[in-house]
């Protein structure tokens, strides 16, 4: 009795699962990606931007051309409110490797409730040995 062996591997091709003789090929090592927060942020000024040169009217104008909800678009641009040194360590948070993001916007809002900047530097203090970000 003679036996034969062979490496396959699946793949897909036209929505159809099918037999691959060979090595699998191997998984593309993905590059880091920037934060969704960092986007965030960057999103707020440039929004900012676009309202201050009277391109768009207000902001139910603006949620709608960005396919959001009013409140969603309101938390995004709730993020100027933070200092301005807050504002840029989230601008330049180190890029994410693997996983799930170290800092929401979620997270964000207490910080920004505060209106005093002294107030909110403490909080992204406490917040950034918190969650154990190396955030300059």
């Amino acid at each position: 009795m003679t036996t034969v062996t062979r490496e396959f591997h699946y793949g897909i091709k036209s929505k159809r699962k099918r037999i691959k003789l060979g090595p699998a090929p191997k998984e593309p090592k993905l590059p880091p990606r920037i934060p969704r927060v960092s986007k965030l942020m960057a999103l707020a000024i440039r929004f900012d931007h676009i309202l201050n040169k009277g391109i768009i009217h207000d902001q139910s104008e603006l949620a709608r051309l960005a396919h959001v909800t009013q409140p969603r678009m309101t938390q995004i641009m709730n993020l100027l409110h933070l200092a301005p040194d807050i504002q840029e360590a989230i601008l330049h948070l180190p890029p994410v490797k693997s996983g799930k993001d170290p800092i929401k916007e979620r997270d964000l809002r207490p910080i920004n409730r505060l209106v005093n900047w002294t107030e909110q530097r403490e909080a992204w203090d406490q917040y950034a040995s918190r969650s154990n970000q190396c955030v300059a």
